[in-house]
């Protein structure tokens, strides 16, 4: 089971010691399985990296550089790869960016437009109702914390909101912390609603994996290869397989997701592709994976049109900036500002 946040950053959760956002399904799933704390998207923006995902490819590879763009057809892409073991593959929510989910060989899916909620409820639905006996991999995607936000929830205190250095401490930007944190809280609800309903329609042998496609919509955040921009979580549990509890410092990118759950299905990683099987990492067999990340934003519309290299190790980053004449703009200061918490959400 694959479960995909939107738009949330590495360190928004209490189990990186955010103490203004309640994520207590992350941390019950920290505790059964595997946390990473060196996980990398490959692209700060939605569709660039979730192609990156379902390809192993890197978007200049894979075809979809730009946001909402998608891969060339005629890659083979990760439900294909499972298939070829006698998986079932099926998709719920955003896993891919909004209805390009066709392209990508599920065999079923719902729910793929922008902030379908329903997509939870039917994704638990058809677990209950499910009578094959197929081996099965079954993709969640929330769309939370994507804005637009929800109203603060009246456990958030404006007040206590924690914002890293570079963002200003203005009522406004307390005020969109707040409800970014009730947007993470949804997520985490969802993926406890999910993660539930797997343990009692699927199993014990149920391998569980939680991350996000980049960061949140905050400055030096999203469309930025920053840290905040590019650096996810990643969870894993896999009861008898991964231990409970346990912490891994290896670097690992997005592109090394789909050989990672080729192999854990049994099947022979690709070879071909960018990305490689952190499998070993997850079995206890390694402590390390990557010695470096490779990072691409190139462009999301007249917004975000800032493109930007980046080659990240444990210990420094290189950001280069591909057009530094310009100025450089995000949606952060040109979206209409109307029924807006500063830039960053609408409620």
């Amino acid at each position: 089971m694959i479960f995909l946040a939107d738009d949330f950053s590495y360190l928004d959760s209490e189990l990186q010691g955010a103490k203004d956002v309640r994520t207590p399904n992350m941390q019950k799933l920290a505790a059964a399985g595997m946390t990473f704390s060196h996980a990398f998207a490959a692209s700060p923006s939605c569709a660039p990296s979730r192609a990156a995902l379902l390809t192993g490819l890197m978007p200049a590879r894979n075809g979809a550089e730009v946001n909402h763009s998608k891969p060339r057809p005629v890659l083979k892409k990760l439900p294909v790869f499972l298939k070829e073991q006698g998986y079932e593959v099926v998709a719920f929510g955003k896993v891919s960016h909004y209805k390009h989910t066709p392209d990508y060989g599920f065999d079923d899916f719902e729910c793929d437009g922008f902030h379908e909620h329903k997509a939870i409820p039917a994704a638990l639905k058809w677990l209950r109702e499910r009578k094959s006996e197929k081996p099965l991999c079954l993709f969640v995607g929330s769309n939370w914390p994507h804005v637009p936000w929800p109203k603060p929830a009246p456990w958030t205190d404006p007040a206590k909101a924690e914002l890293p250095p570079p963002q200003v401490a203005t009522p406004e930007t307390r005020e969109a912390r707040t409800a970014y944190a009730t947007a993470v809280a949804r997520m985490d609800d969802e993926l406890g609603r999910v993660l539930d309903t797997a343990r009692e329609t699927l199993g014990s042998n149920t391998a569980c994996l939680m991350t996000s496609d980049h960061g949140v919509q905050f400055p030096f955040g999203k469309w930025n290869c920053y840290d905040a921009g590019i650096r996810v979580p990643l969870l894993v549990s896999w009861p008898g397989v991964i231990a409970p509890g346990s912490r891994s410092g290896a670097m690992v990118s997005w592109v090394d997701l789909l050989p990672t759950l080729v192999d854990l299905a049994g099947g022979p990683a690709p070879a071909e592709l960018h990305g490689r099987s952190f499998a070993s990492v997850l079995r206890g067999q390694t402590t390390d994976h990557r010695d470096r990340i490779f990072t691409t934003h190139s462009a999301d519309g007249k917004m975000n049109n800032y493109p930007m290299r980046s080659i990240r190790t444990r210990d420094w980053k290189l950001i280069l900036n591909l057009t530094p004449d310009a100025k450089y703009t995000t949606h952060i200061d040109l979206a209409p500002r109307e029924n807006k918490p500063g830039n960053w959400g609408t409620y």
